[in-house]
């Protein structure tokens, strides 16, 4: 029962509008049963009912120093990269990712880089006690003065984090981080939104930079209101297959910076590793002359990386099995359907498995030719030709779509030593001198199966 007096709402943890009345479906932002129940906080107990005074005029823009502004290298090159060279002070940064995949080995790396630098850093979590978070930095290999503590209270966290006025404050994690004067449980709309807010405030306040970890849904998004990704300034989402290696870094927001990096590491028993030559990690173990097997050159923000595309193509029997690992199911079924009807290839009734290998996770346009070479190689029992990488887009018609920053990929492909790019027809336009890589123009996927 509820205690007499007490007022409750509702709070979709999509989008955080409140409502009066519980409903299975949000009427602003339409999610499905995303309404939970809360406490609203007593008469006078708010944040804002303390009142803080302004007591001196905002100051003119010539009045303002700049110079505070310089950014902050972790000294973790692959993270720094992603964060525009370093994270902005003043400004708040929310990583998330899946449970497991890493996110708090990368900060507890970062911080412990930080620390070792000379720069007061202060790493809360509300997950792990002083002891366990010893230990993890022990097997990392961390050997500084890094402040740690356990509090998940956000004024026990911001009163630690002003007794030791650190340049960076990372906390793990903002789902367990409470306001006690809210009467909602940690995770809920409010207590995100409310803790977020306080900890961005307190940043910009001090010119520290806090780093908030946070947890993802099934579906893939933040936990917590959509608002709390609009409280921060950057937003990285660290992915990955916990039975895989690699890792990869993505900015989705940045204010003060692009977001068209991303940082690349692998996960080993000594914490996260970054990865200097991504393509030579993919190449690495790629089998010579064998059917199945093509290479194809993929775009990650700015940088190009060459990943091996497998394929295997079986009898099947009854129900055929189309079975995809990193490469897109719905790209993947409309490049089978294309060989078909453009290639001639028979694979009605049977199994097609398509596989990036290393777990990396694609859904560029421009690996599609790659993808249907393997699947091609694989049908006809055929190897490609050996050196040989392919970049293009497939259009329903069996034509070879033109792709973006076709000088790059090819860059890429020469220094990992290939003889040869398949690439469209309209991207062999006004291209520099290629070198010792020859490059084979196609206008369709028929032209291109004849290298077979």
């Amino acid at each position: 029962m509820k205690a007499p007096g007490a007022k409750t709402f509702y709070a979709c943890s999509n989008c955080g509008s409140t409502f009066a009345k519980w409903s299975g479906q949000c009427p602003d932002c339409g999610a499905w049963d995303t309404m939970h129940e809360e406490k609203a906080p007593a008469a006078g107990a708010t944040r804002a009912a303390k009142g803080r005074a302004r007591v001196e005029a905002p100051p003119t823009l010539s009045e303002v120093n700049a110079d505070t502004l310089a950014l902050l290298a972790t000294g973790i090159a692959e993270l720094d990269n992603v964060l525009g060279g370093g994270a902005s002070p003043g400004s708040t940064v929310l990583v998330g990712g899946e449970p497991g995949i890493g996110k708090s080995t990368l900060m507890l790396q970062a911080a412990g880089r930080l620390a070792q630098r000379g720069y007061g850093t202060l790493y809360m979590s509300g997950e792990e006690s002083a002891a366990q978070i010893k230990r993890r930095a022990d097997r990392l290999g961390i050997r500084s003065d890094l402040h740690i503590g356990t509090d998940t209270e956000v004024d026990l966290i911001l009163a630690s984090a002003d007794t030791i006025k650190p340049r960076a404050l990372i906390v793990d994690s903002i789902q367990t981080t409470v306001d006690r004067q809210l009467q909602s449980p940690p995770g809920t709309v409010s207590q995100i939104r409310e803790t977020a807010l306080t900890i961005s405030q307190w940043a910009r306040a001090h010119n520290a930079v806090a780093f908030l970890i946070g947890h993802v849904t099934k579906e893939g998004f933040i936990a917590g209101p959509k608002v709390l990704e609009h409280l921060v300034d950057t937003v990285l989402q660290f992915e990955g297959d916990r039975r895989q290696w690699i890792r990869i870094l993505r900015c989705l927001k940045n204010r003060y910076g692009s977001t068209h990096e991303v940082g690349l590491f692998e996960m080993t028993e000594r914490g996260l590793a970054q990865i200097e030559n991504p393509s030579a990690h993919f190449l690495s173990e790629r089998p010579e002359d064998v059917p199945g097997s093509a290479v194809a050159v993929a775009i990650e923000g700015r940088r190009p990386l060459l990943v091996e595309v497998q394929a295997l193509v079986g009898e099947g029997g009854g129900v055929p099995q189309r079975v995809m690992s990193g490469y897109d199911a719905r790209r993947a079924a409309i490049l089978i359907a294309i060989l078909q009807n453009s290639g001639g290839l028979r694979l009605a009734g049977r199994d097609v498995y398509l596989n990036l290998v290393g777990g990396y996770t694609s859904d560029e346009p421009a690996i599609d030719l790659a993808g249907a070479m393997s699947i091609s190689s694989a049908a006809l029992k055929k190897p490609v030709p050996a050196g040989t990488v392919f970049i293009g887009e497939v259009g329903l018609a069996g034509e070879i779509r033109g792709v973006p920053q076709i000088a790059p990929r090819l860059n890429e492909a020469e220094k990992l030593g290939f003889r040869q790019a398949v690439i469209p027809q309209v991207n062999t336009r006004d291209l520099p001198p290629a070198g010792d890589l020859e490059v084979v123009g196609v206008r369709t996927l028929d032209h291109a199966l004849r290298l077979l």
